[in-house]
């Protein structure tokens, strides 16, 4: 059985999409061992213990980065942590933290990277005037939203549109893009070529 860990900062719905696709056997032989939080008192949270997770605050205000990230990994090592995904986790990881889970280590972004890395980048691509948005699951490195792609959902940007109905089209892309990724990624059949993810038969 992989064990996640699941890092997030807010409400979850990345969690949550993850959780219920685990549930629906969408994520074969997977199970979430721990959530944590680096804010006390988030919906996240809340929502992880009312699926019965094991849910921890790790408070990261007044901390330096590196010795909170020290607390984060002790706890991931403590539940056996295999594979860490970062669902609105709202802290950048040092580079002791990402040697740690080498390769092992998952975000998603609100774009088609390396388009728009950053904050608001649903309110970037609509003001850049875009014509195709999207979102993109890929390997956390130590530069900011630049590790090794997995997979990109793409959706067209609408006359209609403005930056929050498009946040929230983006947003039930990624719900359907993250648990896709993970069940990839913990399938063991891919590799990394330079910077590419190729995908294996075996």
């Amino acid at each position: 059985m992989h064990q996640l860990g699941i890092l997030l900062s807010g409400r979850g719905s990345n969690f949550l999409a993850i959780a219920d696709a685990i549930r629906a056997g969408a994520i074969p032989n997977a199970r979430i061992a721990v959530v944590i939080s680096n804010v006390p008192d988030v919906p996240g949270l809340a929502a992880a213990r009312q699926r019965g997770l094991a849910a921890i605050a790790l408070d990261s205000r007044g901390r330096k980065r590196a010795e909170h990230d020290a607390d984060v990994i002790a706890a991931l090592r403590q539940y056996e942590v295999e594979l860490v995904c970062l669902a609105g986790y709202m802290r950048l990881l040092s580079p002791g933290f990402i040697q740690a889970f080498p390769q092992r280590i998952l975000n998603i972004h609100p774009s088609l990277l390396p388009a728009f890395p950053g904050l608001d980048a649903q309110t970037q691509a609509f003001n850049d005037g875009v014509q195709v948005a999207g979102c993109t699951v890929h390997f956390v490195d130590e530069q900011l939203d630049h590790g090794v792609i997995i997979l990109q959902r793409a959706i067209p940007v609408l006359p209609s549109d403005d930056a929050h109905t498009l946040a929230g089209r983006i947003l039930h892309e990624e719900h359907q893009a993250y648990p896709e990724a993970i069940a990839r990624v913990l399938s063991g059949r891919y590799q990394i070529i330079g910077r590419r993810y190729v995908e294996s038969a075996q």
